[in-house]
């Protein structure tokens, strides 16, 4: 998996960053595949208690959350309704790029995360999602249009940069990698609490 730092640092846009790669379709296939590859490795050893384990967290605080959920922990099914949401946005955003649509809207749908309770329904997401991304990239043209970027808020250009094809797909990326740490730590707790009730 590419570091993904530089970008989140502001040190280079995504678009930068995909520009001097040559990153393309098949780039992006690859690195989503590894990065689906990756979190089905992390459901080794996991039980469906474990999916649905409440984490300790004490920087949990999210802003948009249903009321009286703000500042609760996230466990793993939550966890991989959200990154899967976002990939999912960006690969949605890519293509519509990629064909020339400067679109404004964000194409985001997370499926509750009440609704993945078991190990299985956590694997049916992540393949689903691999398919859907796979698909979304499938739909670039053979010559993308790489000049055409998102229409964003000048506050959102000034963070991220401008966000062509590759760089929309890119983006969604970056957040489910940048989730990794906060996965691998529930899946330690969850299995640490485990492992003081057997």
């Amino acid at each position: 998996m590419i570091d993904f730092a530089p970008m989140r640092d502001g040190e280079l846009t995504y678009l930068e960053y995909a520009a001097r790669e040559n990153i393309g379709a098949a780039e992006l296939k690859q690195l989503s595949d590894e990065s689906i590859d990756y979190l089905l490795r992390l459901l080794d050893g996991l039980s469906d208690a474990d999916i649905v384990f409440d984490p300790d967290d004490p920087n949990a605080d999210d802003p948009f959350a249903v009321e009286g959920e703000e500042e609760i922990g996230w466990n793993l099914g939550h966890l991989i309704a959200h990154v899967t949401a976002s990939s999912e946005e960006g690969a949605a955003l890519s293509s519509l790029l990629a064909r020339g649509v400067p679109a404004s809207e964000r194409p985001r749908y997370e499926t509750p995360w009440r609704d993945i309770t078991t190990v299985a329904h956590v694997r049916q997401r992540l393949d689903e999602s691999r398919r859907m991304r796979n698909a979304y990239l499938e739909t670039w043209p053979d010559a993308p249009l790489l000049a055409v970027c998102r229409e964003a808020s000048e506050r959102f250009i000034a963070r991220f940069g401008e966000m062509n094809a590759p760089a929309a797909f890119l983006f969604g990326l970056s957040h489910e990698v940048g989730h990794y740490e906060q996965i691998e730590e529930v899946k330690r707790q969850a299995l640490a609490a485990r492992a003081a009730t057997a």
